[in-house]
C-alpha cells in the first residue's frame, strides 16, 4: 500500500494525468489512492494555471517542517545501525530504514525513515562523511523542483509516452524496459543503461561515443539474448542519441516510446538505478579506463542488492522466479 502522504513522483504523475484531462477518480485508481486524497491535493495546491507538482511538493515540505520537530539520530543503537550498514554493507538510507523492522521487529525505538537519515547526514557534522556513500553523493541536497527549461524533441518518427499502453505503466507484465545514457568526465566515455520495470533488472553497456548508431547497437546487443517475453518495449530518454530507435525496434521486435523532455519522473525506475550506478561511478569520474568487465561487476552488485519495491528481494531473484514460472507454464 502507498504511504500516507503523496510522494514527489506521485505528484509528478498527478500533474501529467491532469494535463491529459483524466478525471480525479481515474487518477486515484492509477495511483492506488483514495479519491478524497487526490481531491484534497488538487484543491490545496490549485493555481490559476492548474496543478503544479513542483510547487505542491515545496508547499508540502514547508507544512511538514511545522508539524513536528526533526528527529535526530541521537539514540546510540539506532545511530550505530545506520552508520555501520551504510559504511560497511554499503546500504542506502532507504535500505537501512526498510530493514530495521525485519531485524528489530519488537523494538519500536529502532525505527527511522530514510528521509530522516538523509536530513541527519546533511545537518550533523559528525555524519557528513556518509554523504560520499549516498546513491547520489551531492555536497548539498538540491531544492525540490530544480530543473531545466523545456525544449521540443528532435527525434524522427518519435512516439511519445502518452501513447504507451496502460499495462506498461501498471507494471503488470514483464519485458518493458527504460533506457538512458550516463556520461563520463569530459565526455570521455558513455554507458547505455537499461532497466526492466517489473523486476528492476539492470543492464549497462559502455560505448566510446554517443552517436545514435553506436547507442542503438549497444541496446540491441544488451537485450538480444533475453527471452522474447522479457523484451516487449523500451521507453527512452528524449536524447537524440536514441534517434536510431527504429533500428532497435526492428532488430528486437519491440515497441519504442519516448519520455517528455526533462520529465525524469516518467522514467523513475531508470533514474533511480542510474543513481545506484553513480555510487560506483560518481559524476566527474573518467570512463576512459573503465572496461566492460569492470562495469559488469558493478551491474552484478546492483542486481544483487535488496530493493524496497521488491519486498527487499533482489532484481536477480525476481527475474529467476519469473523465469521459472514462465518455464513451468510452457511445460504444463
Amino acid at each position: 500500500m502507498p504511504g500516507k502522504h503523496l510522494t514527489p513522483f506521485e505528484r509528478g504523475e498527478l500533474q501529467a494525468y491532469l494535463s491529459q484531462n483524466m478525471s480525479q477518480d481515474a487518477i486515484a485508481k492509477k495511483l492506488g489512492r483514495d479519491p478524497s486524497t487526490i481531491f484534497r491535493e488538487v484543491t490545496r495546491n490549485a493555481t490559476k494555471t492548474g496543478y503544479d507538482a513542483q510547487r505542491a511538493q515545496r508547499r508540502y515540505i514547508e507544512r511538514r517542517k511545522g508539524c513536528r520537530p526533526q528527529r535526530r539520530l541521537d539514540q546510540q543503537p539506532l545511530r550505530a545501525y545506520v552508520v555501520d550498514n551504510m559504511r560497511d554493507a554499503e546500504w542506502t538510507p532507504e535500505q537501512v530504514a526498510g530493514r530495521l523492522p525485519l531485524d528489530y521487529p519488537h523494538d519500536p525505538t529502532m525505527r527511522i525513515s530514510h528521509e530522516t537519515i538523509y536530513q541527519a547526514i546533511y545537518s550533523q557534522d559528525s555524519l557528513h562523511f556518509l554523504i560520499a556513500l549516498l546513491p547520489q553523493a551531492r555536497p548539498r541536497r538540491r531544492n525540490k523542483g530544480q530543473g531545466k527549461t523545456r525544449r521540443g524533441p528532435s527525434i524522427p518518427n518519435r512516439v511519445g509516452i502518452e501513447n504507451r499502453p496502460s499495462q506498461i505503466e501498471q507494471r503488470i507484465q514483464t519485458g518493458h524496459w527504460e533506457g538512458d545514457t550516463v556520461v563520463g568526465k569530459g565526455n570521455d566515455g558513455f554507458i547505455v543503461t537499461l532497466v526492466e520495470r517489473t523486476s528492476r533488472l539492470f543492464h549497462a553497456v559502455k560505448t566510446q561515443t554517443k552517436k545514435a548508431a553506436e547507442i542503438a547497437q549497444a541496446v540491441i546487443a544488451s537485450l538480444l539474448d533475453r527471452p522474447i517475453t522479457w523484451v516487449r518495449s523500451i521507453t527512452f530518454d528524449n536524447g537524440t542519441e536514441f534517434a536510431y530507435h527504429e533500428q532497435v525496434a526492428h532488430q528486437l521486435g519491440v515497441d519504442i516510446y519516448f519520455a517528455d523532455p526533462y520529465a525524469a519522473y516518467q522514467r523513475g525506475t531508470n533514474e533511480n538505478t542510474n543513481g545506484l550506478l553513480r555510487r560506483y561511478l560518481p559524476k566527474g569520474k573518467s570512463f576512459k579506463e573503465l572496461t566492460q568487465r569492470q562495469l559488469d561487476m558493478i551491474v552484478d552488485q546492483i542486481n544483487n542488492r535488496p530493493r524496497k519495491c521488491l519486498g527487499y528481494r533482489t532484481p536477480n531473484e525476481v527475474f529467476q522466479q519469473q523465469r521459472e514460472l514462465h518455464l513451468l507454464a510452457l511445460s504444463s
